[in-house]
């Protein structure tokens, strides 16, 4: 029997498909119905530093990861909305954390493929929130604003890393304002690099705002 897979019942022939990935940490995440305690910050970063952006073409000797984009958000995030809370930063930190497990799906094949990702996709976003005691909705106002810097930041990787014309890129992402590139590191890490800084950002904010 391949492995993960288990009979549906007693005296049945056809086998169950599994639908947990087990982590590094040792916890078994049901994709299906995630649990917040089986969720943890390491097993994230670990994921996001090896979950590779742009399917793999950009430019560098390493790929540019999910994790690197994700601090890169948080700090696009902060400079656009100085205001912002702590715990609003560490929302827009993880704004991509559900890839740790289903991968970062290009916006093509998302859709090619439908909708139905996003439900998985929910569950798990609403569970990594509730581990990390973060509300598990994210209040539209909110979620503009980090939406709005996730396409500041597909607009330089697209361009900077990943060939993409100045034209193609303000069709699909439109043309940043207020943010500097120069002022952005955008130089692929090795993978180790990405995870340690993630842990190293998610940690600080997580100190601040239990300081606040």
């Amino acid at each position: 029997m391949s492995g993960g897979a288990k009979l549906k019942q007693e005296g049945s022939t056809k086998p169950e498909m599994r639908a947990w990935q087990r982590m590094l940490s040792g916890r078994r995440l049901d994709l299906l119905d995630p649990s917040p305690l089986d969720i943890e910050i390491e097993d994230i970063a670990q994921g996001l530093s090896r979950v590779a952006r742009w399917n793999g073409q950009t430019t560098g000797e390493h790929a540019y990861s999910v994790a690197q984009h994700s601090l890169l958000v948080e700090e696009i995030f902060g400079r656009l909305f100085p205001q912002v809370t702590a715990s609003q930063r560490l929302i827009a930190l993880l704004h991509d954390a559900p890839e740790y497990v289903i991968g970062d799906m290009i916006s093509p094949f998302k859709a090619v493929v439908g909708g139905d990702y996003k439900v998985v996709e929910l569950r798990l976003q609403q569970a990594i929130h509730l581990r990390f005691s973060l509300a598990p909705t994210v209040k539209q106002d909110l979620r503009a604003q980090i939406k709005r810097a996730d396409a500041v930041a597909a607009y330089y990787e697209a361009t900077l890393l990943a060939g993409f014309l100045t034209s193609e890129a303000t069709e699909f992402f439109g043309r940043p304002r207020g943010i500097d590139p120069q002022g952005l590191d955008l130089t692929p890490l090795p993978t180790q690099n990405a995870q340690t800084r993630f842990l190293s950002r998610f940690a600080t904010l997580d100190e601040e705002r239990s300081k606040g």
